[in-house]
């Protein structure tokens, strides 16, 4: 019998045992499966009905309110769409009487619709303000909430339906639970000891191969495994022995030795699941992995120059980071995802994040390791992240707008007068409304400036304009906290080529947080200065200062410093980075507790 048949014969009661917990989980899941069919196909339809008819009564009745505050084209039109809705979804919850109550209480509802439309119709027919007023509250008012009533009930009954039917689905799942664990529980000993049985037998052989392995690997280079036979096992065996004779006839010379080392080396760099290049002091190639010939198509192939045969924007990342190593600036490590390389692959794009770190022996700086981390997974949740962060930005734009809108028309008094208590309450609602809208607008730039939807339109810009326009920008607000904007351009008529929409959100986002942690009677000073082929520049504030320790992360997505006061959501400094970082800038800040704080970023001249 050859091993692989002993192997299936071993797993035989394992399979079996597999099989019948498989047969017994469908079997559950198929009985779970009706319950939800009965409570989807018995009561949520009535559910929603009644909650489509409530939103379609509730239209109506803002119809009436039109009407009566002389607005009729406007009700004519709510009441036109409404109206064959709610007889849409009442003649839908007709046809879907499942529950005890149900029918009574659907005929009490029609009932009422049709009084309540006759109601409507006769109110509709009056011209007078004051009489339509009165049919409004004395008629057509009560027969609404008679409605509004009757289709709560037909709601309540199809919801306590449904808590029912799912309260005795839960209960039969427990049920079947148990019995399954005890089935699989039983299954699996029986499985278990039958498989163990055979497998005892199958890996005697292997045992002692294992052992004659171990002898090896602790130097022992004499020892030899005596299994016989002619199974697949006794040929390993017998191939074993053979291979530990040449070891032990390769052992004896110092060369092999050192090939050993080598080889080690080489199998353990290659059981690497990531890209690992290793480079020589003088920057040559000397070895890599199988990983970063699969994925970089890089392999050492002597006069040749093997980056040549990588992407160029690998080649690019690979001499960056190596090249950093061997100028003695220690070990890279990268700032985040976005420092990721893309590369194409046989099973498509792959994100990879460099790192490096020097390679030292006997104390000096002998050669550099460059790893590119695979990193598509951590990529693609992170574009995941992205895209539910901006569909729900996205989703909450139209509904803020709309209260924007109305909390507006209150305070115009577009519906009626108002007392001052309510007007204090609709303006503050309307600042968290703006505040929201802001923390919207953010989320959206956001995204855009991460999906690469947003591109640069980039033009020569006078610094001292761009200077000028931050501060006027800001003045207003710089009034209201008693703080003084100065402006400084020490570049002699510098230009910049920049996109001027994209940075006057930098600006915005920088002198915004300049004012709100300076102090009353403070000053924010704008300065720009050259530097090299760059000009630089500062956003200086005169307030509590940031911690070192936060001093990096607060231009990370969502981070604010413990303890900060004032609106926002963590994002603008992250966006600020994102543009300068698109500019082909840098950006970041100096700060000490209780002497302020200066964020600057360079950008190229123009």
């Amino acid at each position: 019998m050859t091993l692989r048949q002993k192997l299936l014969l071993a797993q035989l009661p394992l399979i079996a045992t597999l099989l019948a917990i498989g047969w017994a989980s469908i079997h559950q899941t198929h009985l779970l499966g009706l319950g939800s069919a009965a409570i989807l196909k018995d009561n949520y339809r009535s559910v929603l009905a009644a909650e489509r008819m409530k939103e379609a009564l509730e239209r109506l009745d803002s119809a009436a309110v039109f009407q009566a505050l002389g607005e009729p084209a406007l009700a004519a039109s709510q009441a036109r769409e409404n109206r064959p809705r709610f007889e849409q979804e009442l003649l839908a919850q007709e046809n879907n009487i499942t529950e005890v109550g149900e029918a009574e209480a659907t005929a009490n509802l029609a009932a009422d619709w049709k009084q309540y439309l006759k109601l409507y119709d006769r109110f509709g027919a009056i011209a007078e303000p004051g009489p339509m007023q009165r049919a409004y509250f004395e008629e057509l008012k009560p027969k609404f909430l008679a409605v509004k009533d009757d289709l709560d009930l037909v709601l309540g009954i199809n919801e306590d339906a449904m808590v029912r039917k799912s309260d005795a689905a839960h209960k039969t799942a427990e049920q079947l639970d148990t019995i399954l664990r005890l089935a699989t529980v039983l299954a699996l000993l029986l499985g278990t000891a039958a498989s163990s049985i055979f497998t005892a037998r199958l890996l005697r052989p292997l045992t002692i191969l294992a052992q004659a392995s171990r002898r090896i690997g602790e130097g022992d280079l004499e020892a030899r495994a005596a299994v016989q036979g002619k199974d697949e096992v006794a040929l390993l065996a017998r191939e074993f022995n053979q291979m530990a004779e040449r070891l032990r006839q390769y052992r004896q010379s110092s060369l092999g030795e050192l090939l050993l080392a080598q080889t080690a080396a080489q199998a353990a760099i290659d059981g690497l699941p990531d890209a690992v290049l290793i480079f020589d002091a003088a920057g040559g190639l000397l070895s890599t992995n199988e990983a970063a010939g699969r994925l970089l198509r890089i392999e050492p192939r002597g006069d040749l120059q093997p980056l040549a045969q990588a992407e160029p924007a690998v080649r690019e990342v690979i001499e960056r980071l190596r090249s950093h190593v061997l100028m003695g600036k220690g070990a890279y490590q990268p700032k985040g995802l976005e420092e990721a390389v893309r590369v194409e692959g046989a099973d498509g794009q792959r994100y990879l994040l460099p790192r490096a770190t020097p390679v030292h022996a006997e104390g000096q700086l002998r050669g550099a390791a460059v790893i590119l981390q695979d990193v598509t997974r951590l990529q693609r949740f992170d574009e995941l992240t992205n895209n539910l962060v901006a569909t729900v930005a996205h989703e909450l734009r139209t509904p803020l707008t709309s209260l924007r809108m109305a909390i507006h028309l209150c305070l115009e008094q577009a519906a009626g007068p108002i007392t001052a208590k309510q007007a204090d309450l609709l303006f503050a609602a309307r600042e968290d409304c703006e505040r929201l809208q802001t923390m919207v607008d953010d989320l959206l730039d956001l995204s855009r400036l991460q999906s690469g939807r947003e591109q640069l339109d980039l033009a020569d810009a006078k610094v001292s304009k761009l200077l000028d326009e931050a501060r006027d920008a800001q003045l207003g607000l710089a009034g209201e906290q008693d703080v003084i904007i100065v402006c400084e351009d020490l570049t002699t008529d510098g230009v910049v080529r920049v996109d001027e929409e994209r940075l006057r959100l930098v600006f915005s986002n920088l002198v915004v947080n300049a004012i709100r942690h300076s102090p009353r009677g403070g000053s924010v000073t704008l300065r720009a200065r050259p530097e090299g082929r760059r000009v630089r520049f500062e956003v200086s504030d005169q307030g509590a200062g940031i911690p070192a320790e936060y001093q990096q992360r607060v231009f990370e997505k969502f981070f604010r410093v413990p303890g900060a006061v004032g609106p926002g959501a963590g994002l603008g400094l992250y966006i600020a980075r994102e543009i300068v970082l698109a500019h082909k800038g840098e950006i970041g800040v100096e700060s000490e507790l209780g002497r302020g704080s200066t964020f600057w970023f360079t950008l190229p001249a123009g």
